[in-house]
């Protein structure tokens, strides 16, 4: 692992004063490969820049989030919520004064290695893939950010920070589970600790995620009709906040009821989180970031009472939302989708773009099946929703191109 090369005239600058507990630009252990580091951004503004610039965070734009992409244009995409999510996470990050530009850097991060179609995609990779190890986006979306994104001439990868890295890894907490291929490449080029916490900035990318999703969900759900403002009132949490906003604003109609019970939900959340982590950092002696990823649990949470309703909000948007007919449905088109591809592309490698037929050479061909399957994985995963129905229609539409 590579430790930085500042320049001084600008690299400890911060945009405001950072608590103890904070990651530091100038104290960051450092990057993959060594590189000279910019004289005007600090290390995690560079992380930063380098996420939003690179082609798997463009191709979030087509990939769904709870709705395939052609159902309409005001649902939420993988692009946006990502996009959400790391304004939440700017907003804790100031609040309890940590670094803002690393808590975004691991936020917009964090869903790169999703496949196409979401959760439904996920799902029918994995399966596809069980007997070589199986498909988990946040194994993917370190090999995005290591592996897969190709811009440089010295290596492969973003050559991001150990911070940021770090906090893709673990930003749900410690790291439970079989080392993967890719967990394995990086851990031999540094330690990333897998099994103590991640900084607050990634614990509170993954709370911001948490926030974001449980929000735009109920939104996208009333949008789609999915459920009713009555319904909603058997959430205990929704239900007080509807009637909160109908005694604050009577007469209201049901568009603008909705945009105001999102707003307090947000509001609710993130108050909480932040009431609840000072409470645990003051119970906590911290001299620096460090006591943070060995203290024995996580800092950035919400309180035990929030925490129930919080559930009970995940499970009414299980029940009416995520397993609601139309969605099912959904789920097995594109679970047909991705079998369909990721047959075709085992059986006969040479099915694949002609770039991607060279990876699975250069990866022992398709005789070595694991790697083989983990080259047809990288190829399908990258794809969006758009571009994943095409590429099936080229395959299993007789008359594709032949009309």
């Amino acid at each position: 692992m590579s430790k930085p090369v500042p320049d001084q005239r600008s690299y400890n600058y911060c945009a405001l004063p950072l608590a103890e507990y904070a990651c530091r630009p100038d104290r960051s252990l450092g990057r993959l490969y060594n590189e000279p580091e910019s004289r005007y951004r600090t290390c995690f503004q560079r992380d930063h820049d380098r996420i939003i610039h690179s082609a798997a965070f463009r191709r979030l734009k087509y990939k769904t989030q709870v709705f395939v992409y052609h159902t309409g244009d005001h649902y939420r995409t993988r692009l946006t919520h990502t996009l959400e999510v790391a304004q939440v996470a700017r907003t804790l990050a100031r609040a309890l004064m940590v670094n803002e530009d690393l808590a975004e850097s691991v936020a917009l991060a964090h869903d790169l290695g999703h496949t196409p179609f979401a959760h439904m995609g996920e799902e029918a990779l994995d399966e596809c893939m069980k007997d070589v190890g199986g498909y988990d986006h946040n194994d993917q979306s370190l090999r995005v950010l290591t592996k897969l994104e190709r811009k440089y001439p010295g290596w492969d990868g973003l050559n991001l920070t150990w911070e940021t890295l770090e906090g893709v890894v673990k930003h749900n907490g410690p790291y439970e589970g079989e080392i993967t291929d890719t967990l394995k490449a990086v851990q031999t080029k540094t330690d990333l600790r897998l099994n103590t916490y991640a900084s607050v900035e990634a614990q509170v990318a993954a709370l911001a995620d948490d926030i974001a999703y449980n929000s735009h969900d109920v939104e996208d759900g009333l949008h789609a009709k999915l459920f009713t403002l009555k319904d909603i009132e058997s959430v205990p949490l929704l239900g007080r906040m509807k009637k909160n906003c109908l005694s604050l604003h009577p007469g209201i109609n049901d568009e603008l009821l909705t945009h105001a019970i999102i707003r307090e939900l947000m509001g609710a959340m993130v108050g909480d989180v932040l009431d609840e982590t000072k409470r645990r950092l003051d119970g906590l002696s911290v001299g620096g970031p460090d006591d943070i990823r060995g203290a024995k649990r996580a800092m950035v949470a919400f309180s035990d009472p929030m925490l129930k309703k919080v559930n009970d909000l995940r499970a009414f948007l299980r029940d009416r939302m995520y397993h609601h007919y139309s969605v099912n449905r959904m789920r097995q088109k594109v679970g047909r989708i991705v079998k369909d591809l990721y047959g075709v592309f085992m059986d006969d490698y040479r099915t694949l773009p002609d770039d991607w037929q060279k990876r699975v050479e250069g990866a022992g061909g398709s005789g070595e099946k694991k790697y083989h399957a983990r080259v047809v994985a990288d190829y399908i995963a990258g794809m969006t929703d758009r571009f994943a129905v095409r590429e099936h229609e080229r395959l299993f539409e007789v008359y594709w191109d032949i009309r």
